[in-house]
């Protein structure tokens, strides 16, 4: 769901060049014409979505084919590789990301909290979730739902699917980034991300049609994750939940967003009654990172405690 930060060349392996040389090397790099296409709109015909549609969707002119997702992504990959890690490293509990912590953050915050009480208040009978836990999400996930992501998911999860071969990829990757040594791993790896990022894509389809949206006006992160909650297009059909009654699910309005949060979290393992621990593991179920479990645990905890103080001084 968020852009990491770039590194330069380090122990002869991983480059991640410098924003503006990347901008400039992407823009000469040559894109898919709306004719390069062709594999998926087949593909999404074939799978059942109707070839009209699909096929004005593509030739639509603001539709480019965008590298960086992928290319991030077998960066990321290869680099765990490189390590030996798995991308579950330990960190110190007291590591978190500073910004949400910040007074005129949690401030911030406080107020959504109190302004959505009462829906958070039937979410928390519904599904046992604490309300300082799904606006502690809601902040970090999309900063109370005021950045859902600078990217257009149909863009970005039609990139991925399309870039299923290494050497679709592979001029956009610094220069030893692949190399004899893993040049096989890069290459299963690419044909994995693009074939759950086409299980994303017909999921996104699907859920702009149920939504009576156009799938190109649909925001989302760097790996399509959209909404006020950020989920993936799959997790809105198994955990979306349709929190104002209205006959849908649409995740960029605030009922919908925060049941299916509660929902999400709640089918993962929330109960009533558990420990730290088992609270952590829950939450890193929404996001397998420990800087992200330990965000959202410390903003809860400090909602909470303003909650506390306030009603000390009523």
């Amino acid at each position: 769901m968020k852009g990491r930060e770039r590194r330069r060349r380090r122990n002869g392996w991983e480059a991640v060049l410098p924003g503006a040389l990347l901008l400039a090397m992407t823009l000469l790099m040559p894109f898919p014409a709306a004719g390069e296409w062709g594999p998926l709109e087949r593909k999404l015909g074939a799978d059942g979505f109707d070839g009209t549609e699909v096929a004005a969707l593509f030739q639509r002119a603001d539709l480019r084919f965008d590298p960086t997702p992928m290319r991030t992504k077998i960066i990321e990959l290869l680099g765990r590789a490189h390590r030996g890690d798995t991308g579950r490293r330990k960190v110190d509990r007291k590591t978190v990301y500073g910004r949400y912590l910040r007074p005129e953050t949690l401030r911030s915050a406080h107020a959504y909290l109190e302004r959505h009480q009462e829906l958070l208040g039937r979410i928390g009978r519904k599904y046992c979730v604490p309300r300082e836990i799904v606006v502690a999400i809601v902040l970090v996930e999309t900063n109370l739902g005021a950045n859902t992501g600078g990217r257009r998911a149909f863009d970005v999860l039609a990139s991925m699917a399309l870039a299923d071969d290494l050497e679709k990829v592979r001029p956009f990757l610094p220069p030893g980034v692949v190399h004899e040594g893993n040049e096989e791993e890069a290459r299963r790896r690419c044909r994995e991300k693009a074939a759950w990022a086409y299980r994303e894509l017909k999921d996104l389809l699907k859920y702009s049609r149920s939504a009576g949206v156009d799938p190109l006006t649909i925001p989302g992160s760097i790996y399509g994750a959209i909404g006020l909650c950020q989920f993936m297009p799959s997790n809105i059909f198994l955990y979306g939940v349709d929190g104002d009654g209205d006959g849908g699910i649409d995740i960029f309005t605030v009922p919908d967003a925060l049941h299916s949060i509660g929902n999400y979290l709640h089918r993962h393992g929330w109960t009533c009654r558990m420990d730290g621990s088992r609270r952590r593991r829950v939450v890193m179920a929404y996001n397998r990172s420990q800087v992200y479990a330990n965000t959202v645990l410390a903003v809860a905890d400090r909602l909470r405690a303003m909650d506390h103080g306030k009603k000390r001084r009523r």
